[in-house]
């Protein structure tokens, strides 16, 4: 169907402010509705001539209106559309790995506020369709568009893909080494239940699941481990229940946060040390593995992998630049500090839940806790974790802050925003894509108070000009 329809009806989410770098996402009827949404169908079908697509929803109120007009437009174009349902994120991105299925569209707005909701967008094979991939086409043909939905009930496939998962994630662990772990999740009320369910009785963990109904009410607030106010209901079942360690995801479970015996929350940026470990040590020959990282921390990352045989190789931050870095590379994994954590064995993408099945496996097999695992790596690259600035103007306060620390730095990177390496601490900064903040990090060579003085003076530097 032509993209150039016309109606005298002018929406107020016709605009595309929803088009973000990687993704869409926005508010539900000021930025996006159903009218965006089925115009974006259409032009997905203009664009990529699919056959056969998977839709997949999160359990926010406004999902099931945003896929019913997807699959309309679908419909339109000839195109079958498979209702994968309530699932997460990585369920959408096998569904597109599967023969025959030419793309997946999973509607989700993750952590977003409850108002929110999103669209993220795949080919075949579950290659990401980002701002250099296709996706300003799109948004250029939503904006020209002024196609209206028929008003017809549209043509839905039911498809799970399900059972087939549960098998492929289990074939990523040696259940032979499991031992009867008590493990805490946090479902935060998400998609991820459903999933627990259908792990459950293929491993032998005791599987503690808090807020675990999935509610698009979010009656224990918006699932997003990264806010400290929401790791509190984890924090106090691990310890209540005495769990070796405990798992909280945000609504669509692609991003995977980790709690050890205490209830301690573990910074992402050691995880993805912790996993690098344990890929090069299941791979053979380690040697020829690549491990991709971001630019933010990178000290503990760079010392794990090339201590067991791997290429550490730097990507700009963001997901659709981690999973293009690591087709080129064909890396065996990639690891963000924000949580999400890539796989060459999932198509490059991003899985939440292959993180806490490859952790349970290596503490059954070493007989360790994992505190003892993250402990001396902390102490030898401790970190501030990320800390946000609101500036009126992002890249004047940027460049100022370059001028200012640029004369004592060993070395400057420019990958994303500023990293400053000073030899015995370095930090990152780098501006939000989608708000005026300012974020920083910053890692010191096993001197925790170093890395907290550093800490306040760059950002007393940040406060005073922004």
């Amino acid at each position: 169907m032509p993209l150039n329809n016309t109606s005298p009806a002018v929406h107020a989410a016709s605009r595309t402010s929803c088009f973000k770098a990687y993704d869409i996402r926005g508010r539900v009827d000021d930025e996006l509705d159903a009218d965006l949404a089925y115009r974006l169908g259409l032009a997905y079908c203009d664009r990529f001539s699919p056959r056969r697509v998977a839709l997949g929803r999160d359990v926010r109120h406004s999902s099931p209106m945003l896929l019913d007009a997807l699959a309309r437009a679908f419909n339109v174009g000839g195109v079958e559309v498979l209702d994968l349902g309530l699932c997460g994120t990585e369920e959408t991105y096998w569904a597109a790995q599967q023969s025959g299925v030419d793309g997946g569209i999973q509607i989700t707005a993750s952590h977003n506020p409850i108002d929110y909701n999103g669209l993220k967008l795949v080919r075949g094979g579950a290659v990401p369709i980002s701002g250099d991939s296709g996706l300003r086409d799109l948004e250029h043909a939503v904006a020209r568009s002024r196609a209206v939905a028929p008003q017809r009930t549209p043509q839905l496939t039911p498809t799970s893909f399900r059972a087939q998962y549960v098998r492929y994630l289990l074939e990523q662990i040696d259940l032979s080494v499991l031992r009867p772990l008590r493990i805490v999740m946090n479902a935060g009320n998400g998609a991820v239940g459903p999933l627990l369910d259908a792990l459950r009785p293929q491993l032998p963990f005791e599987l503690i699941v808090v807020h675990a109904e999935p509610d698009g009410r979010f009656p224990n607030g918006i699932p997003n481990p990264l806010l400290p106010e929401m790791r509190t209901d984890t924090i106090a079942a691990v310890q209540a229940h005495g769990a070796d360690f405990g798992v909280a995801w945000d609504g669509d479970f692609d991003r995977c946060f980790l709690f050890d015996e205490q209830g301690r929350f573990i910074e992402g940026y050691y995880i993805v040390g912790l996993l690098a470990e344990v890929l090069l040590d299941k791979a053979s020959p380690a040697s020829a593995e690549r491990i991709v990282h971001d630019p933010r921390l990178v000290w503990n990352t760079i010392d794990v992998v090339a201590r067991h045989g791997g290429v550490p190789v730097q990507s700009k931050t963001g997901h659709a630049f981690i999973k293009e870095r690591m087709r080129v590379e064909n890396a065996l994994y990639g690891g963000e500090m924000s949580a999400h954590h890539y796989f060459r064995s999932f198509a490059y993408c991003d899985n939440g839940t292959l993180p806490w099945l490859l952790v349970a496996e290596l503490l059954s097999v070493s007989g360790r806790r994992l505190s003892q695992l993250v402990d001396a790596r902390m102490a030898a690259f401790p970190a501030s974790g990320e800390i946000n600035r609101r500036v009126e103007d992002v890249s004047a306060v940027l460049a100022r802050t370059e001028g200012h620390f640029g004369a004592q730095a060993l070395a400057l990177d420019c990958t994303d925003g500023i990293s400053l390496d000073f030899g015995d601490w370095r930090f990152n900064l780098r501006g939000s894509n989608t708000e005026p903040l300012l974020r920083l990090n910053v890692e010191a060579r096993a001197d925790s108070a170093l890395m907290r003085a550093r800490t306040a003076e760059v950002l007393a530097y940040i406060d005073r000009f922004g």
